[in-house]
C-alpha cells in the first residue's frame, strides 16, 4: 500500500472515533459538534454571517441557519445589528460565552487525553500538514 493510501486510511480511521468522543463529551452539555464548531468560532472571531460560518464549516447554509437556531433558542447566540440591514451578523450571548468556557474545560480535558505522547513539536507539525491538504481540497 502506498504511503498517501495509509495516510488517508488513518485519516478516515480516526476521524468517527473522534468526533463519536467528542459528541459523547458535548452531550454532557446538551451539544453536539456542530453547534460546538459554531461556539469555536465565534468565541475566536466575534461574529460571523451565515455564509462565513458556511464557508468555515465547508456545508450549505441551510444547515447553519439551523444550526443557528438551534443556538438561538437555547440563549446561547443572537443577531448583531449592522449598517447592512440584508446582512445578520451573530454573536455569542453572554450565556454562550459561560457555556463556551465550561465546556471548553471539559474538551480540553478530551484532547489533552488523547494527545498523551505527542510532543507539541508534532502537533503543530500536524495542524500544518492538515492544514496544508484542507487548502490544497478546497482550492
Amino acid at each position: 500500500m502506498k504511503t498517501s493510501q495509509k495516510f488517508f486510511h488513518q485519516l478516515l480511521m480516526l476521524y468517527r472515533p473522534f468526533e463519536n468522543k467528542l459528541n459523547f463529551h458535548l452531550a454532557e452539555h446538551q451539544l453536539h459538534r456542530a453547534q460546538w464548531s459554531i461556539f469555536h468560532y465565534l468565541s475566536h472571531n466575534g461574529s460571523a454571517t451565515l455564509v462565513e460560518l458556511s464557508h468555515y464549516l465547508y456545508v450549505e447554509k441551510p444547515t447553519v441557519t439551523r444550526t443557528i437556531n438551534r443556538l438561538e433558542e437555547l440563549g446561547y447566540v443572537e443577531q448583531v445589528p449592522t449598517n447592512d440591514k440584508r446582512e445578520k451578523r451573530t454573536q455569542l450571548t453572554e450565556l454562550g460565552r459561560k457555556i463556551y468556557t465550561q465546556v471548553r474545560v471539559t474538551i480540553d480535558q478530551f484532547e489533552n487525553d488523547i494527545l498523551k505522547g505527542i510532543s507539541e513539536h508534532e502537533q503543530l507539525e500536524a495542524i500544518r500538514i492538515m492544514s496544508l491538504i484542507r487548502d490544497n481540497i478546497i482550492k
